[in-house]
Formats: C-alpha cells, sequence, structure tokens
C-alpha cells in the first residue's frame, strides 16, 4: 500500500503537527478469527489517518503461509503476505476467534516467541492469548481474553488467571478481549500517541461510546442481569461462581451471607425465574459446556471440573438441559 491507501479522504478534521515517521502495526491472522474484533482494532487507526490528513499509523496483516484465513462468519480475508519479521518498533496482534484451542498454529507459536526474544511487542485480540500463553509469554502478566473461552483457557493453561476486563495493558503486553474492546484498546494508544482530544473525536467518528479504562468488565454485573440490586443475591452468585467444581449447598450459601434458605429462595424466584440450585446447576453446565466445545479433556473430567462428580450424573443432567448426551455434543465439533 502506498501512504495515500492509508491516508483516506474525508470531511471531518482534526489539526496535528506534522507527525514523525508513522507508527507499524502487524496483524496476525489465524482461522476462524472474529472479523468484529479485527476491523474494531484497525478501523480506529484508519479514522486517525483521515482526521489528520497524515499518516499516523500504517498496519499489514500475515497468515502463516501468505494463504488467505476463513474467519468465524464464514467470510475469507487475503492477507498482505506470510508471516515474515516485524517492522522495527511494530506492535503485533495476534486475532484469533473460535476453536481457539483447535486453530493454534505451531508455526505462529515459534515465530511469537522468537521475535518476542528479540525486542518485539507481541499482544492478542479476542482469543489470540492462546498463542501468547503457548509461546510462554504470559507467565506473571496481566492479561485478557474474551469471557467466553475464559474457562477452557485456564483448564489448558491452569497457571494462568486472565482478568474479565475489556483489555490489559501490561508494560509492552496489549491483549483485547474481542468485539469493540478493541477499539477501546486502540483508542488508549491513540490518546496515549496524540493526546486525549484527538483520542475523543476518533471515538465519536467510530460511534462509540469509550469505556475509558482497561478495568472495566467485559460482562455486565450480575445485578444488572438479574434487574437487582440485591447485595444478598449478587453475593449468593459470587459464591456459585467461585465454587463449581466442588459445590455448596444452598443452605451453606445462605448461611454464609447471612440470610435464611428461605429467603435466598424467594430472591431467585423473584429476580432470576428459577430456585438458586436450578441456577447454580445452569452454571455448572454453561462452563461443562464450554469445556466440551473448546477442550479434548475427557468428560469424565469435565464432570469432575463441574462438580457433577461422576460422568452418569453429568450425562444425565447435561441431556436433560441441551437434549442431547455430552459424548454426541462433542462428536458434533
Amino acid at each position: 500500500m502506498t501512504q495515500s491507501d492509508y491516508v483516506p479522504r474525508g470531511s471531518a478534521r482534526f489539526a496535528l503537527p506534522r507527525a514523525a515517521a508513522p507508527r507499524a502495526f502487524d496483524f496476525v491472522l489465524l482461522p476462524k478469527l472474529t472479523m468484529l474484533a479485527l476491523s474494531a482494532a484497525i478501523e480506529p487507526l484508519r479514522v486517525a489517518n483521515q482526521i489528520s490528513q497524515q499518516e499516523l499509523y500504517h498496519w499489514r496483516t500475515m497468515t502463516p503461509d501468505g494463504a488467505p484465513v476463513r474467519c468465524s462468519n464464514n467470510l475469507s480475508l487475503v492477507p498482505d503476505g506470510p508471516l515474515t519479521t516485524p517492522e522495527r518498533g511494530s506492535r503485533v496482534f495476534l486475532c484469533s476467534g473460535v476453536e481457539p484451542a483447535e486453530t493454534l498454529d505451531p508455526r505462529v507459536v515459534h515465530w511469537s516467541a522468537r521475535h518476542a526474544a528479540h525486542g518485539a511487542r507481541v499482544g492478542a485480540i479476542c482469543t489470540g492469548a492462546f498463542t501468547l500463553a503457548r509461546a510462554g509469554l504470559l507467565g506473571g502478566r496481566r492479561f485478557t481474553l474474551h469471557w467466553e473461552n475464559q474457562p477452557a483457557f485456564m483448564e489448558i493453561f491452569p497457571d494462568l488467571l486472565p482478568t474479565p476486563n475489556l483489555y490489559e495493558i501490561d508494560g509492552e503486553l496489549m491483549t483485547a478481549a474481542g468485539g469493540s474492546a478493541s477499539t477501546d484498546l486502540m483508542l488508549n494508544v491513540i490518546e496515549s500517541d496524540f493526546g486525549h482530544e484527538f483520542a475523543q473525536v476518533v471515538s465519536d467518528m467510530c460511534l462509540h461510546g469509550r469505556s475509558h479504562s482497561e478495568h472495566a468488565p467485559q460482562k455486565t454485573a450480575q445485578s444488572a442481569i438479574l434487574g437487582s440490586r440485591n447485595r444478598h443475591l449478587i453475593a449468593a452468585i459470587r459464591l456459585m461462581q467461585a465454587n463449581l467444581e466442588e459445590p455448596r449447598t444452598v443452605a451453606e450459601i445462605a448461611a454464609e451471607i447471612g440470610i435464611s434458605r428461605r429467603q435466598l429462595e424467594r430472591s431467585f424466584a423473584d429476580h432470576a425465574g428459577q430456585s438458586p440450585r436450578q441456577y447454580y446447576a445452569d452454571l455448572r453446565l454453561a462452563r461443562a459446556y464450554a469445556l466440551l466445545s473448546e477442550t479434548d479433556l475427557p468428560i469424565a473430567e469435565i464432570a469432575a471440573a463441574t462438580g457433577f462428580g461422576g460422568a452418569s450424573a453429568f450425562a444425565r443432567t447435561f441431556r436433560a438441559k441441551f437434549d442431547i448426551s455430552p459424548g454426541k455434543f462433542r462428536k458434533r465439533w
């Protein structure tokens, strides 16, 4: 691409002093990546160039062999080329999406580890953290990935704990959870490079309401999900989430949060439309569903990891919920 290719025309303007050399980004595309997360990262850079009428940023895309890659929405993207040495000072982002454990590519793992060892700034978007972890680049670091994929990630990499936040910046390591969180991360970069007012105009051009903090959570709070500010209910749900492998009884949860079992059951009936026991079982089944979809763990281990004790009890509960056995469900993937 030429310089003009990176600086499209537009009517909105924001005058900036003439910038030095443009800042470079390399996006490594893995099969089944989420197109939303990728475009949400690139578009703020494009908008920054457009409203300043300068090449503040440029970027390129790569795949392991330079071949087109099919996204999670079944559209194909043609990259700029195969894996190559990152431009000096470039920020590299590994872009993945659904089924991240299955789409791990040893070539990208090796490439990432090698260039990080030579000073490259390698980060991740959406589930690209799976590749970073396999490359040994997340130990002792703060990072995130999409909430849907975190249970599977923690089963595969039990010594690594992602945060629930939209994005994380830990020194030179940048990770975004995917979706529009990629835009939030890039707006942070743009603000660091060219100031708050400029970043705000870019945000407005993207019609994006900024979170203004990487510590904003990916998911709405349980109180918002249930339409309640009931502190006892929220405390009960948090206890359930923290004890999926070894479930507490409803009586134990009620006692720990300081209310009666009857009060707890009434709160769940009023705000969740189900009993606390049903809600707890659904949380455990949701985790089991993710582990079946995204890991190769034996069904017996998944049953144990989600508090069902044995494979037969897990299979009965799973079939009652999803109308299919765990084994048949896994064969569909």
